[in-house]
């Protein structure tokens, strides 16, 4: 492997009978992951630019063991219900993902939920002007475990609490779907958040085995050393995430991001299957109908 993109071998196989018409296709579940971005800290780091918070999957994981991700997640269908909500309104989130006002609150309440249920991070406060600060502790243990476990919902936490989600501190940045040929598919959209003042990550975690702090051109150079293993969306937004000098800079160039999704097309040509996701020419693969790559 030349670099570190994920690849399961099982994949070429499934591309074959979804060109056959013998694979049926399963629907895509709702997902949310967050990019969380830190600044430099000028009195300890010698590089600029922001640092993204990535978790490596346990091995042991079905999909994409032992890939560098972002904390994220399915939708909880709880994520629809009433909620205290601070920042863009319901509508304007719709108008935004493209999807409707019930599904829009979900999907952002998914991103700030899983960052929380999976960092340890929590983009809310008692305000609409403030976030919560330290959110570690045997209380917050409790409540977060209790989220992990669908005991308690995100609107119950927060009512608890008396916080109030802040949408205004997240930036939708892109929109990517699983391979048809897949058979756990996620509809998933990326945000970028900047860690709050006085808050710190943790590996909160099950599902993952370490965490680290990583700017986004370190990382992708590990990963076209082979030296991290990502999935094509993680390598693209990471790639996506270089040019800015910091967070503040990423969350301002959110807004006019296109979120039109990306989804990996499978083809027969020539006698080998042609893997492709649009606009990202890096994760072509062509795939003799004996099964090695090329």
């Amino acid at each position: 492997m030349a670099n570190g993109q994920w690849y399961p071998p099982e994949w070429p196989d499934r591309i074959r009978a979804l060109a056959e018409g013998t694979l049926t296709p399963v629907a895509p579940k709702q997902a949310s992951t967050v990019m969380l971005l830190r600044d430099a800290d000028p009195a300890t780091d010698t590089a600029t630019g922001p640092a993204v918070h990535m978790l490596r999957r346990r091995a042991s994981m079905a999909f994409a063991g032992g890939a560098y991700a972002y904390p994220g997640g399915g939708v909880d269908p709880r994520d629809e219900h009433k909620i205290r909500w601070a920042g863009p309104t319901r509508a304007w989130w719709s108008r935004r993902l493209g999807v409707d006002e019930a599904s829009a609150q979900a999907i952002v309440c998914a991103a700030v939920r899983e960052t929380y249920e999976e960092a340890g991070v929590l983009l809310a406060g008692p305000t609409p002007e403030s976030v919560v600060g330290d959110t570690t502790g045997d209380d917050w243990e409790a409540d977060r475990a209790a989220l992990v476990a669908r005991d308690l919902s995100f609107a119950e936490f927060l009512d608890r609490r008396g916080l109030a989600l802040r949408s205004d501190l997240l930036g939708a940045w892109t929109r990517w779907i699983t391979p048809e040929f897949e058979p756990r598919r996620y509809d998933t959209w990326f945000f970028v958040a900047a860690l709050p003042k006085g808050q710190r990550t943790r590996n909160a975690s099950t599902e993952a085995d370490r965490t680290v702090w990583i700017r986004p051109a370190d990382a992708a150079a590990s990963y076209d050393k082979g030296e991290l293993l990502m999935m094509p969306p993680t390598i693209a937004t990471l790639r996506q995430l270089i040019p800015y000098d910091s967070a503040a800079q990423a969350l301002e160039a959110a807004p006019a991001r296109d979120l039109t999704p990306v989804l990996a097309q499978a083809r027969l040509e020539d006698g080998e299957i042609v893997l492709s996701w649009p606009g990202h020419d890096e994760f072509t693969k062509h795939i003799p109908t004996d099964g090695a790559q090329a």
